[in-house]
């Protein structure tokens, strides 16, 4: 990045567990600093010792203790972050969620998705709303707009329509250093902690519960097979995550337990991650609408036989490496019992996963933004 370019990020959009916004974050100030360029970042005083360690060349400047308030972050980030912005003297502000002030230019916002519109009835009212009106906002003004994925820049075309914003695409990119392919001892450790017996076989699922990732049809599929086949021949499924606001979903897991196979395990420590999702059978994703898929890229790093669907970015973080099938209740059951049954295609697969997932790099996501800072100041 030019020296003449001056740049403050906002992370205090950032919720408590970092995942979601907080991991593109982090890759992002992590390839900017192993890059060498100079940036200010803003935090929650939650987050401020974890993004110094992150990126130690780097200015982090504490928010207000009120901006863990939702609506008192919003406040703050049209009134008290540009005067903060002004007093660094940062001739661009990035906002990386979304929302932005609206009485400040030369800024760069990052648009994750496109599912505000597309997949409408996958989000609640009130939130479909807010955020299709502050990504038609930021389309529509003079601001570099960044997005994950060509999808993600094609669906927003089609359904905001022309946009006076310069539209940078930045892939999100893999810590390496964090996924790989898991040792015995790991994926040990990680089934003894979402209680499984050593040595059992696994399915997993990993995200928020919510309605377009189909975790609803996923256990259906599940359940489905143990009917076809007998319970004992056909793993246990592990789902890792938040309960969203997938009302049916929410009722299945209810529902099941560890007699019909299921294991919800809730929210796991991201240390554990590239074990469960490498020691899995299968990781399914079965999600019907992504910006980007960063559990897809970071299940291939970690050699996970990985099970998706062709909606949105997902092939294009997939390619090859991955198996798709539809997100329905029969296209789902079908492909799992395709794979259970095919050691060879699972054997391909783990090994085409890290190859694929190597292409995808922070430092990648970095130089994009650089792009777009410089084209915004």
């Amino acid at each position: 990045m030019s020296k003449t370019v001056s740049v403050l990020i906002d992370g205090t959009a950032v919720p408590s567990e970092l995942g979601g916004v907080g991991r593109y974050l982090e890759g992002l100030v992590g390839g900017l600093q192993r890059g060498g360029s100079s940036f200010s970042l803003v935090v929650r005083a939650e987050h401020a010792a974890h993004f110094r360690a992150l990126a130690p060349g780097a200015h982090v400047v504490v928010a207000p203790r009120f901006v863990d308030r939702r609506p008192l972050r919003f406040l703050w980030e049209q009134t008290g972050l540009v005067r903060l912005r002004r007093r660094l003297g940062a001739r661009v502000l990035h906002s990386p969620h979304y929302t932005f002030p609206l009485l400040s230019g030369h800024g760069v916002v990052t648009v994750h998705d496109a599912t505000f519109f597309s997949d409408p009835d996958s989000h609640g009212r009130l939130k479909r709303v807010f955020f299709s009106t502050w990504i038609r906002a930021a389309l529509t003004r003079r601001l570099v707009c960044v997005v994950p994925s060509d999808a993600t820049r094609a669906e927003l075309g089609r359904h905001v329509g022309a946009s006076r914003a310069d539209v940078v695409l930045a892939h999100h990119g893999v810590d390496r250093s964090a996924f790989a392919p898991p040792s015995a001892a790991d994926v040990a450790a990680v089934r003894e902690l979402v209680g499984l017996r050593p040595g059992q076989p696994y399915l997993a699922f990993l995200g928020t519960v919510e309605p377009r990732k189909n975790v609803g049809a996923l256990l259906r599929a599940h359940q489905q097979l143990r009917l076809d086949r007998g319970a004992g021949r056909v793993p246990d499924i592990v789902v890792a995550g938040a309960r969203g606001w997938d009302a049916d979903a929410g009722r299945l897991l209810d529902e099941l337990g560890v007699e019909q196979g299921v294991h919800e395990v809730g929210y796991l420590d991201f240390s554990a991650l590239p074990a469960l999702l490498g020691g899995a059978e299968i990781f399914a994703y079965p999600s019907s609408a992504e910006g980007f898929g960063l559990p897809v890229l970071e299940a291939m790093a970690s050699g996970a036989v990985v099970l998706t669907t062709g909606r949105s970015a997902l092939p294009e973080v997939g390619g090859d490496a991955v198996e798709y099938a539809e997100p329905d209740v029969d296209s789902l059951r079908a492909a799992l019992a395709r794979l259970l049954d095919d050691d060879a295609r699972r054997a391909e697969l783990r090994e085409a996963g890290p190859q694929r997932a190597a292409l995808f790099t922070w430092e990648a996501t970095a130089a994009a933004h650089v792009h777009a800072y410089e084209a915004a100041s």
